[in-house]
């Protein structure tokens, strides 16, 4: 009976409830007025989005390259500095503005935001999972503490780990996910000793320039899948 009253109140009060609407002459709802009001905002909202769209495909022009490369197997201890998260129950957290880092697969990583620092506060790295989501991995370009089922992965040469390098060394790393699962840790241990397959340039060093530009291709043709989707979406909201 007091589910059913609910109900019955739930009703009343929803049938009561005043809101107030744009009217027309006749002191009607002005229906008109309503839909393109709406059109007239998500044609801006689109704008906007194009807007970003088109600054980022501004940033994202390499040229087209034909590099002469090979690759090489690296020991991963080899050109990457492989530090900890740290610890940070459920219960310690406090509330705020710090992204926390766990063993997810999902929103970058972030499984939180917290009010706590850490030595484990760091950023332009990879996340990497070795608990949890195993060998899942996400570039940081912002302050951010890490969970100890995540390991921070930064290149030895700080002068080139951008964002665009840490991206293809994050598809490197995820090819190894099937090797790794929940029973079989990709711990610090196995990661050090973990090989990986990099290009180089003809002096046998880390080819920086078409890891870079590699990446900033792809983004480049999606950039440009997703600005002919929203100009095509823009046109049809000023022909309605």
């Amino acid at each position: 009976m007091d589910f059913l009253y609910s109900i019955v109140q739930f009703h009343y009060t929803i049938n009561r409830t005043k809101i107030i609407l744009p009217t027309d002459s006749k002191d009607n709802p002005n229906w008109q007025f309503m839909e393109d009001y709406i059109k007239q905002e998500m044609k801006l909202q689109s704008e906007k989005v194009v807007s970003y769209y088109e600054n980022k495909l501004i940033k994202l022009q390499p040229e087209l390259f034909h590099y002469e490369i090979e690759w090489k197997e690296f020991w991963m201890e080899d050109i990457l500095d492989i530090s900890s998260g740290v610890r940070l129950t459920k219960a310690d957290q406090i509330e705020g503005d710090i992204p926390f880092i766990g063993a997810s697969d999902a929103n970058n990583g972030v499984t939180e935001f917290v009010g706590n620092t850490n030595k484990s506060l760091d950023s332009n790295l990879l996340g990497v999972n070795y608990n949890g989501s195993v060998v899942e991995n996400f570039y940081h370009s912002y302050d951010c503490i890490f969970s100890d089922d995540v390991k921070r992965i930064k290149f030895k040469n700080r002068e080139y780990g951008d964002e665009f390098t840490y991206l293809f060394l994050k598809q490197v790393i995820l090819s190894q996910k099937n090797k790794y699962q929940y029973g079989y840790k990709f711990n610090a241990k196995r990661m050090r000793r973990q090989k990986i397959i990099l290009p180089i340039n003809k002096n046998g060093e880390l080819h920086w320039e078409y890891m870079s530009n590699f990446i900033k291709i792809l983004e480049k043709e999606s950039v440009e899948k997703v600005l002919a989707y929203l100009d095509s979406y823009t046109e049809s909201l000023i022909s309605l």
